[in-house]
């Protein structure tokens, strides 16, 4: 699956959760709901490298809690690069790969 069709997907999942909760998805939603989960991944890191309690979570618990976060930081910079038209496929491969 190319970042398209992914963010495509993404996209379903994203308005059908915030048609669900009258939720409106603005410039301003996008970003601040990346901060959010920016700030839930740093805490999974946190809990991951010892610098924050487990909260009774196993170590499994807290692997996968990271990744969990690790996917949505991607799916929320996916839906915030859709919603302002930008081709990230085209910008990775402009600032990073053609270098």
């Amino acid at each position: 699956m190319d970042l398209r069709q992914l963010s495509d997907a993404i996209e379903s999942v994203s308005s059908r959760y915030a048609a669900s909760l009258g939720i409106e998805r603005d410039d301003i939603w996008y970003v601040l709901k990346l901060q959010e989960e920016v700030g839930e991944l740093t805490q999974a890191f946190l809990t991951r490298t010892g610098r924050s309690r487990t909260r009774g979570r196993t170590p499994a618990e807290i692997e996968a809690g990271f990744r969990e976060e690790l996917a949505d930081v991607l799916c929320h910079v996916l839906l915030l690069a859709r919603h302002h038209g930008v081709d990230l496929e085209a910008e990775i491969d402009r600032k990073w790969l053609n270098r």
